[in-house]
Parts: structure tokens; sequence; C-alpha cells
């Protein structure tokens, strides 16, 4: 039933597709499965498949080869991008000489084996090249350019991948139908291409000889010539990570939620009278909250951290440091921008005294760096036991926190500086890609932001302190005192199951410095809004977040942060009170 009323809707469901509702698939997981003797026959194909050398002479029917080869095209392939090419050889003249390179290529191998094992290879039959009917060369076209196939960018090898499944299929097929087929890979690759005329960034993955078999071997021949024998699956089966070392990871307090919560708010999206996936990415984020537990009714805080930055010196802002402490000030007394939008949206706010200049700010929250600070280009911004205390501030503030929503807001003049080099060493990148103008600035600025961040990356990397996988150091490096009470906050209020709202940049930062430390925390984070600093959404990517707004702000203090959490409580109040559907 709705929550806003007492009648439920027909599901609307569309003309194509998938027809069934999460409620039917929860109430039969197993529904999608065959009957048992038709997965029975599968197992058993499975298992009957053998590589077949001996063939008969008689002709294959054309519509039995183009039904095993439709199996075969019926393969998954890696972003639907069915790479995979059949040639179908029949001519004698074009086996005859397949044969004969077959025959080098065994004896060449046989040669570079040890003396018995050599004379054992030369015992065996390998092909059935000049038996068989037909031959299939399995080509692959790999002259799309990896980046222009969904999934082929990190695995650029998917495509020759996906032709296996293609040769599994076909294999599988065959010997449903009684076919024999063989794999032969006793070719040198470029002479099967110029055999077949291949043009370049085509490649084989070898002859499959096909028809009807001269043999039928109740086992694999290889294990009957006792070459060698199947190892048993627990030899080859490990869970959760390769054995050994390295040593696993320590333990993490932080968990994302349960794939049980995943799944049941996934469930209630699809009871709503409306398409699946109407929303979009709040969708997305809405579904995160509600696996978190957090619902319309639930509290939520903005924490506003704020510090200096003794390399404000070397003209990276068009703003004098005074304004820290002045917007700070402003905020304690509920007049700055950020303090309210928190009053508008109801959200309780919290601010943090992280390293302003002079004395401590009254009313906030203070855990301040204690050493002498640097100005991160010669010397670092602050000592690692600053660092790690400031880390450790945030922390226990997220723990303490009551509110299960938390939106995050920096205030720190030259932060956007700290937060590019922090940015361009964890994520490997030129400091070019990641310095940007910041608030109000110019070009000439944005040169010697630029050549600071060079120059700071440089230094580290001379004093081998720049290790992505380690942020620690680095937040002593450059700094960011605020950044890392920030990152505090985001690992203590994980470890509690709130959800954390991003603001900008720098927010952002102090996320990826928190998902290094514990990358369970990234399963907590809503991105709230993409900012016009250019590595902002490459800082996003890393997390795997897409942002709630695109407004091109510039206002820093949680500001974009509190509008995404206006948005996702409107989004939540608005579920709870939708029709729900049969």
């Amino acid at each position: 039933m709705s929550a806003g009323g007492d009648r439920a809707w027909p599901r609307p469901v569309p003309v194509v597709g998938d027809r069934t509702s999460a409620a039917e698939r929860r109430a039969e997981p197993a529904g999608w499965r065959f009957r048992e003797e038709d997965r029975a026959a599968l197992y058993e194909i499975i298992r009957a498949r053998r590589d077949i050398r001996r063939f008969r002479p008689d002709v294959l029917d054309p519509a039995l080869l183009r039904r095993v080869l439709a199996a075969a095209h019926q393969a998954p392939s890696v972003g639907l991008s069915q790479p995979w090419r059949f040639i179908v050889v029949t001519d004698a003249a074009t086996r005859d000489r397949a044969a004969a390179m077959a025959d080098r290529e065994r004896l060449r191998q046989a040669a570079a084996l040890e003396d018995d094992a050599g004379r054992r290879m030369r015992d065996l039959q390998l092909d059935g090249v000049r038996e068989a009917p037909a031959g299939i060369v399995v080509c692959c076209d790999r002259r799309v350019e990896p980046s222009g196939v969904l999934g082929r960018a990190t695995f650029p090898d998917a495509d020759l991948w996906s032709c296996a499944c293609a040769i599994e299929n076909l294999w599988l097929a065959a010997r449903a139908e009684g076919l024999g087929l063989g794999w032969v890979t006793l070719f040198q690759p470029g002479e099967l291409a110029a055999l077949v005329g291949l043009p370049s960034g085509v490649e084989t993955l070898g002859w499959l000889c096909i028809g009807w078999p001269d043999e039928r071997p109740p086992d694999p021949g290889l294990e009957r010539a006792a070459w060698g024998r199947r190892a048993p699956l627990e030899d080859l089966l490990f869970f959760e990570r390769w054995p050994g070392d390295p040593p696993p990871p320590p333990k993490s307090a932080i968990r994302g939620p349960t794939q049980r919560l995943v799944v049941e708010a996934r469930d209630e999206s699809d009871t709503l009278l409306t398409p699946p996936g109407s929303l979009g990415v709040l969708e997305r984020a809405v579904e995160r909250l509600l696996a978190l537990g957090i619902d319309a009714t639930s509290a939520a805080a903005l924490v506003l951290a704020g510090a200096d930055h003794p390399v404000a010196a070397q003209g990276v802002s068009t703003f004098d440091p005074s304004v820290t402490r002045e917007v700070l000030e402003a905020a304690i007394a509920g007049e700055s921008l950020g303090a309210a939008f928190a009053r508008a949206v109801g959200l309780e706010l919290v601010v943090v005294d992280a390293g302003v200049a002079g004395d401590p700010i009254h009313g906030a929250g203070l855990c301040r760096p204690v050493a002498p600070r640097g100005d991160l280009v010669s010397e670092d911004a602050m000592s690692r036991t600053d660092a790690e205390r400031l880390v450790a501030y945030g922390r226990d503030l997220g723990a303490r926190l009551p509110e299960p929503l938390v939106a995050l807001g920096e205030v720190g003049v030259a932060n956007t500086t700290v937060a590019a080099l922090l940015a361009s060493v964890l994520l490997d990148l030129d400091p070019e890609l990641v310095v940007g103008l910041g608030a109000g600035g110019d070009s000439a600025t944005l040169a010697r932001k630029l050549d600071v961040v060079t120059t700071a990356r440089r230094r580290l990397a001379a004093e081998r302190r720049a290790d992505p996988s380690d942020p620690r150091p680095l937040l002593a490096a450059a700094g960011g005192p605020e950044l890392a009470v920030l990152a505090g906050v985001v690992l203590g209020a994980a470890e509690r199951g709130a959800a954390i709202v991003l603001d900008g940049f720098a927010t952002g930062v102090a996320a990826l410095v928190a998902a290094r430390l514990e990358p369970a925390a990234a399963a907590h984070l809503v991105a709230g809004h993409r900012s016009r600093e250019r590595a902002h959404r490459r800082v996003l990517d890393e997390l795997g977040l897409e942002p709630l707004l695109d407004l091109r702000l510039r206002a820093g203090e949680g500001v974009g942060a509190l509008l995404a959490t206006q948005l996702l409580r409107t989004a939540l109040r608005a579920r709870a009170a939708a029709g729900r559907v049969r």
C-alpha cells in the first residue's frame, strides 16, 4: 500500500524486456532456472566435450554448420562488440597448406622439449586439419580502439576473451549435435593470418576442425595418452584472495551496507508507481541512503572545518588570509552563506577551527597544528604528528555526531592549492590537469598556483614521499589541516553507518584521502555537486561517484552539499508519499 493513500496501482510494465517485478524475483529467486532434465543435459554436454582429432569424410549439412555457428555468435562479448569473425574453409588446397603449417610447428615444438617428451609429442595426433571436412579460422577484429568499447579501456584483451567464449559456445553446440571439434593452435599466427588473407588489426585464435568424429573418446585425449591429468578443482579454488604473500590488509572497522540491504533498497524502488531508474542519478543516491537506514525523518548536520595556509603567502589566492577567520566567525554567528543555507534546510551546524591564524575561534571545536608550519614548497606544511592528530580528531567527531546524514564544508584561503597538490599525487596526474582558478582567481594567480604545485610535487618525489597508496605522509607534506579533519569525519561517520554528502573539490579530496585509508568508506559517500575546479570530476570518478548537481558553484562552506542534502531529503519524502504498485 502507498504511504500516501490506501490504493495499490497496477505496475507499469514495458511491452518489451523483463516483465517481472522485484516482488516476484524476491519470492522465487531461482525462478529463472531451466527444468531439472535440461540442466542435467547441459552439465552432461559440458562433461562430455572433447578435443577431437580424427574425423569421418562425410560432408557437413550447411544448415547444421550454420546452427552451431549461430550458437557461437550468441556468446557474451565485451561491450556487445561481437569482435569474432569466422572463416569457414572447405577448399582442399587451403586445408593442405594449413596441415603442412601445423606439421612443421608440431615438429618445432617437439624439438624444443626434453628428448622423451619430444618423442611422445611426435607420437600424438594433435590435429585433424586434413581429415575434417571443414575448418573454421576464428578471428578477432581488434581494429576498434579499446577506449571505444565499453569494458576494454581497463582490460584491452577482453575482445580476445569474448572470442574464446564464442569458441566454447561453438564447441558445446557441436558436442550436443554429435559433431566433433578440435582446436588447433599449432600455427605461427602470422602464417595462418596470411593463409586466409587477414587484414592488419585482425588476429587469429587458431583453426577449428569440425566434422563427424571418427572417435568417441570417453576421456580427454591427452589424459588417455598419459600426457597429463585434470587437476582437482580443490587445488585451483581459492577464496577472497590468492593464498600466501603478500599478507591481507588489516581488518577495517568500516563496512558498506550489507548485500541484503542494498538489494532491499533497490526492491523498494521497484514498488514505486514509476518505471525503475526514472530518477536517474538521484534514484541511485536515494537507494544508497535507504540501504544505510536513512529516511525522510533522519536528522542531518553540516560539519564546517576551516584553517589558514602558509602557502597563501606565495600569491596563490586573490583573497587575504583574514577571510578564513571572518567566514568562520560569521558561520558561528549564523550569518555566513553556509550557515544561512544550513538553517534554511534544517541542518545542525558544527564548526571546527582546524588551524586559523591567531587566537582560537570562540564557539568552534578546536584542533589545530602545534608544530611550526611550512609553505609546502620548501618544507612540509604540517608535522606528521599534527596530521595524524587532526585526522583522529575528525574521526572521533564523526563517530560522535548523532545525525545519520552528514554534509561536509570547508573554509580556507588557498586550500584549493593544497587540494590540487594532494589530487596530483593521489591520482598521479600532471599538475596542469589539476590546478584550477579557485575562487576569484585570474591568469596570474593560476600561473603561481601551477608553479607552487609543480615545485612541491617535485620536492615530494625527490624525498620519496609521493606514494599515492599512502596518503598519510602527503597530508603532512601538503597541509590542509581542515582537509585532515574532514577526512577523519568521513571515517568516523562511515564507521557508525552514516551517509556523507560531499561539497566541492576540497571536500572531495578529503574523502579521497579517507577512502585510501579505508576503502569501504566510499560506500557511504554521495557527491553533492560538481564544482568549477577542473580536477573535481577526476576526484569524483576515482571515488566512483556521480554528482547530483552541476551548478558551477564556487561558494565553498558546504553550500553545494547543503543543496544536495535538501534534494535528497525531498526525494525521500516524495518516495514515502508516492503510490505503490500491486
